[in-house]
């Protein structure tokens, strides 16, 4: 038996991704820069890729930059914005619940100098957006907020925000990090008028390495790398088109599927929370009213998050502690939120994908269950 709760840091391949990818591997795997015909059929694969996401997006096929995936996506958000609009000032604001990839670039920023504006969650995981927009500034030449934060699951009203942010400072770029949401919940570029939107593909059943920057036409960035006419120049290197080819296939049958997706996925947080409100040894700490049904944190406060996470995998059951690129490192997600050491040493990340069932909810129950008594009450 295999159960995987594990989607917010990846997702299986779908068959239809993985056999495209292979096709462009093994047929179509000319370079799309190349004149000759291998290189047109690989570049007519990589463009109708690039609508997919675009149309995804609700953006112009031409505002679709690929990456490595969505932190070098941010990280080309966060480190060339400042850099090309320098004249505008020095003030970048975030929340103190981003991702890694976010989290950490503005420090680095900080580090060099610049005034970087942490906003922190409250004890439920909800961002207050009038502290974010309470901190712009005439000196303001960015905000980056995610949409969907990748350990609680809470929900960020985007929209409202970068339009307050641009009523305020009209010349403040507006990013977010939309690769908990894309694909779960509509994410639409002209709806949401930010200048910046981070997806990637292994999230939705695509290939992990590849990523896509929706960069809002008109706008300029400074790339973090060099050398070659690709992408404008924004991301210049030989595409992945095996991967990016992937990423679109992934993105249509995902989009096809999303409201279905998030039907059932609400049904099983709602089996999930009934489950744990039963249990006197399992803390909540996603609030369902403000959080993506994708993903539940939960707290078993007398077992730590590794010791847990090793005997569910010992049943089969695949969670995570947290976010998979702190590699087991404290949450300074829930750190941020303010909860009790206890609670942050014993966190689980439930996350699910529309593959997942009533029986996976309740096997992890029964299993965390289990854990508890046989980890704690036996000793």
């Amino acid at each position: 038996m295999e159960i995987y709760l594990d989607n917010s840091a990846t997702t299986s391949v779908s068959k239809a991704a993985a056999e495209d990818v292979l096709f462009m591997m093994r047929e179509c795997y000319g370079n799309p820069s190349s004149l000759h015909k291998k290189g047109l059929e690989a570049q007519l694969k990589l463009t109708a890729a690039q609508k997919q996401i675009a149309s995804a997006l609700g953006a112009r096929a031409d505002e679709i930059f690929f990456t490595s995936g969505g932190t070098e996506a941010n990280n080309t958000v966060m480190f060339g914005v400042p850099k090309t609009y320098r004249r505008l000032g020095n003030r970048i604001i975030t929340t103190a619940f981003e991702h890694s990839s976010v989290y950490e670039s503005a420090l680095e920023l900080q580090r060099q100098g610049y005034d970087v504006v942490f906003i922190k969650p409250d004890k439920n995981g909800c961002i207050n957006p009038d502290d974010i927009v309470n901190a712009v500034d005439d000196n303001t030449v960015l905000v980056s907020a995610m949409l969907i934060n990748n350990e609680i699951g809470t929900v960020l009203p985007i929209a409202k925000i970068a339009a307050a942010v641009k009523r305020k400072n009209p010349k403040t770029l507006v990013h977010t990090d939309a690769v908990q949401a894309f694909g779960k919940i509509p994410v639409n570029a002209e709806k949401l008028k930010v200048d910046f939107i981070t997806v990637t593909a292994h999230k939705i059943h695509g290939p992990k390495g590849i990523g896509a920057l929706y960069v809002r036409k008109g706008v300029r960035i400074t790339p973090l790398l060099y050398g070659g006419e690709q992408q404008k120049k924004i991301r210049p290197g030989t595409e992945a088109c095996e991967l990016i080819v992937g990423f679109g296939t992934a993105c249509s049958e995902i989009m096809r599927d999303m409201k279905k997706n998030e039907t059932h996925v609400q049904l099983l947080r709602s089996e999930l929370l009934k489950l744990c409100e039963g249990c006197d040894d399992i803390v909540v700490n996603s609030n369902p009213e403000t959080t993506s049904p994708y993903i539940v944190n939960i707290s078993v406060p007398a077992v730590r998050s590794e010791t847990m996470l090793h005997f569910l995998e010992s049943k089969g059951i695949y969670v995570s502690s947290g976010s998979a690129c702190s590699k087991g490192k404290k949450s300074h997600v829930l750190e941020a939120m303010g909860l009790k050491p206890e609670l942050i040493d014993s966190a689980l990340r439930i996350s699910f994908c529309g593959h997942n069932c009533l029986e996976d909810v309740k096997a992890l129950t029964d299993a965390v269950k289990e854990g508890v008594k046989t980890l704690v009450h036996t000793r």
